[in-house]
């Protein structure tokens, strides 16, 4: 397995699990902070590294009156003060190929989201800037497909991907997980992460916006550990109610360590 490296952690085979994690969309900069600046804590507490996760920009929204964020401009800037304030490495989603030298300045993970990941120019311009890639399967892709979306990167002369599982649609409004994809994609040779927020969500499921089950992200979680992951995504909030994007499928703040505590101690009995 390919090795990822990340400003100073390495991810993959043998190294400690990653956590990405943050609010779904920038919602200003105090408040943005102030949510990454309490799961950098508790990632110390636990002795687990931090990435530090939120969009610029949300285009995949149900409706058009959606909030979609700050935009690239006011994102990048939050993003870079943040990243600067919190000393860890940023993750942040792009949508078209011009957004990637741009954002690429700034965060250390360009995320390709899953209903994108088959975008050819899209995932080559991620990959051409030389960051680590994260791509999200898309929910109408296989496991063992993500081996087109792996050549891609490697065509640009990037080895620095990440593959990340959100779920499967599974009929209208629905998404379903199968354990199995870790597995298969894992053995595609990069680490795998898990995304365990968006898994349980229920897209479009309120009519313009989608909904969630929060509930069930820690047996995601769990789950997935247990299968033997490389990186945990997690979007949270410190009142999910309010958060502007995604809140249905959230973690609330006050609940993060004790899941974090279950999926480590479930981590380290799967490495051995």
């Amino acid at each position: 397995m390919h090795t990822v490296k990340v400003q100073n952690y390495l991810v993959g085979e043998g190294q400690p699990l990653l956590l990405l994690a943050g609010p779904c969309v920038l919602e200003g900069y105090e408040r943005s902070l102030a949510i990454g600046r309490r799961v950098k804590e508790i990632c110390e507490e636990l002795g687990m590294p931090y990435v530090f996760k939120a969009s610029f920009d949300k285009a995949n929204r149900s409706s058009y009156n959606s909030f979609r964020g700050p935009g690239i401009e006011e994102g990048l800037k939050i993003l870079a003060q943040i990243k600067k304030d919190l000393a860890v490495p940023v993750v942040t989603d792009i949508h078209e190929p011009w957004q990637a030298d741009k954002a690429a300045e700034v965060v250390d993970i360009l995320q390709i989201p899953a209903f994108l990941c088959r975008q050819t120019d899209l995932v080559y311009a991620a990959a051409k800037t030389g960051k680590t890639v994260n791509v999200k399967k898309g929910q109408f892709l296989a496991p063992w497909d993500m081996k087109n979306v792996i050549k891609k990167v490697e065509e640009a002369g990037n080895n620095n991907l990440l593959l990340t599982e959100r779920g499967a649609s599974f009929g209208y409004n629905t998404l379903v997980t199968d354990m199995r994809g870790l597995a298969v994609m894992r053995e595609l040779g990069y680490p795998v992460v898990m995304d365990a927020t968006h898994s349980v969500q229920i897209p479009g499921g309120q009519g313009t916006s989608s909904g969630g089950q929060s509930q069930y992200v820690p047996h995601m979680a769990r789950a997935a550990a247990a299968v033997g992951i490389d990186a945990l995504f997690l979007e949270v909030h410190d009142n999910p109610a309010e958060a502007l994007s995604d809140g249905p499928n959230m973690v609330r703040l006050d609940a993060l360590k004790k899941l974090l505590q279950d999926v480590l101690a479930i981590d380290k009995i799967v490495r051995g």
